[in-house]
C-alpha cells in the first residue's frame, strides 16, 4: 500500500493530539481537565464502543485464525517487553506503562481504515474480527491486569477484582451475553453517538498530557517501544501466520494488525491506574507518527 493512503488517517488523529495541546496553550483546559475526561471515557464512552462494536458482531469459524494469531502475538509481545524493562531498569508505574503501549496497538481507529484501503471489504471483515475477539478482548483482560500489577494504589488492589468491575470487561461481557438478543434502534443509536467520543476524548487528553519535553526524557523507552510495536511485533505476526495459514489476505491483515501504532485506550488504563502518563503520551503520538513509514515497508514484506 502507498503512504498516501495511511496519511488521511493518521492526520485525523494527530489533529486531535494538536487540538488537545491548543486548548492546554490557551489555557482554555489543563492537563488536570483529563481526568473528568478520563472519568467519562471508563464510565461512559468506552463502555458503549465495547458494546456496539461486539454485540452485533457475527463470529466466522473461518476467520478464527486471525484472533488467534492476535492472541499469541500479545502474550509473546508481553513477554518481550517485560524483558525490555529488567533490560533498561524500569519499575512500578513506568514498567506497566511500557509494556501497554509496547504490546497493544490501535487497531481499530487505524486498523480498519487502513485494512479497508488496503483489501476493501474483504480486509475491513477480518480487521474486525482480529480486534475485537483479539487485540480488544486482550486489551480489557490481560492489559488490565498487566496495568494493575504495575499501577500505584493506596490500598492492596485485587487484580481479578478490578478487572471484573471495569465497565469497558462489563461491557464486553453483557455484549456477549445478548449477541443474540436485537437491540432497539434508538437504544443503538444513542450508544453509537457516545462510543464516538472515545476517538476525540482520547487523543484531545494526550495532547492535554503531552509534555514538549517529555519526547526528549523519554527518547531511549520510546526507541524500545517504537521498535517492539512497529517492528518486532508484525514481523512475529508475519512468522507466525506464515506457518498457521496460506491465505495472502488474511496474513496481511495479521501484519497490518500487529504494527498498527500504540493504542490509544492505553492512556485511560494509566490514568486508571496511574501508570507513568508522559510516556503513554509520548509513545502513542512518536508511533503514530512512526507508522506512516513501517506500515508500508512491511506490506511489502507479504
Amino acid at each position: 500500500m502507498s503512504i498516501s493512503a495511511l496519511l488521511p488517517v493518521i492526520a485525523g488523529v494527530l489533529a486531535y493530539v494538536g487540538l488537545g495541546v491548543l486548548l492546554r496553550k490557551t489555557k482554555l483546559l489543563t492537563p488536570e481537565d483529563s481526568k473528568p475526561l478520563n472519568t467519562l471515557l471508563i464510565y461512559v464512552a468506552l463502555p458503549a464502543l465495547v458494546f456496539t462494536t461486539i454485540q452485533p458482531t457475527v463470529p466466522d469459524g473461518r476467520l478464527a485464525i486471525l484472533p488467534g494469531i492476535a492472541w499469541l502475538v500479545v502474550i509473546a509481545g508481553i513477554a518481550i517487553a517485560w524483558g525490555l524493562t529488567r533490560l533498561l531498569h524500569l519499575e512500578g508505574p513506568t514498567a506497566g506503562a511500557f509494556i501497554l503501549v509496547a504490546v497493544f496497538g490501535n487497531t481499530a481507529y487505524i486498523g480498519y481504515p487502513v485494512a479497508s484501503a488496503l483489501l476493501g471489504d474483504a480486509g475491513l471483515v477480518r480487521a474486525i474480527f482480529s480486534d475485537l475477539f483479539g487485540n480488544t478482548a486482550a486489551i480489557i483482560t490481560l492489559g488490565a491486569l498487566v496495568a494493575s500489577h504495575y499501577g500505584e494504589h493506596e490500598l492492596k488492589v485485587n487484580p481479578l477484582r478490578e478487572i471484573l468491575t471495569f465497565p469497558p470487561f462489563i461491557a464486553l461481557a453483557l455484549a456477549l451475553v445478548l449477541r443474540s438478543v436485537p437491540v432497539p434502534e434508538m437504544v443503538g443509536s444513542w450508544l453509537g453517538a457516545l462510543g464516538k467520543l472515545v476517538v476525540p476524548l482520547i487523543m484531545i487528553s494526550v495532547g492535554l498530557s503531552l509534555r514538549p519535553k517529555s519526547v526528549g526524557e523519554h527518547l531511549s523507552k520510546i526507541a524500545a517501544i517504537a521498535g517492539v510495536k512497529l517492528v518486532v511485533l508484525p514481523l512475529l505476526a508475519l512468522a507466525i501466520g506464515t506457518l498457521l495459514t496460506h491465505d495472502v489476505s488474511t496474513l496481511r491483515i495479521a501484519v497490518l494488525e500487529a504494527g498498527v501504532p500504540s493504542m490509544m485506550f492505553t492512556l485511560v488504563f494509566g490514568m486508571r491506574f496511574k501508570l507513568d502518563i508522559d510516556l503513554i503520551a509520548s509513545a502513542i503520538l512518536v508511533t503514530t507518527v512512526g507508522a506512516i513509514v513501517t506500515i508500508p515497508l512491511l506490506q511489502l514484506l507479504v
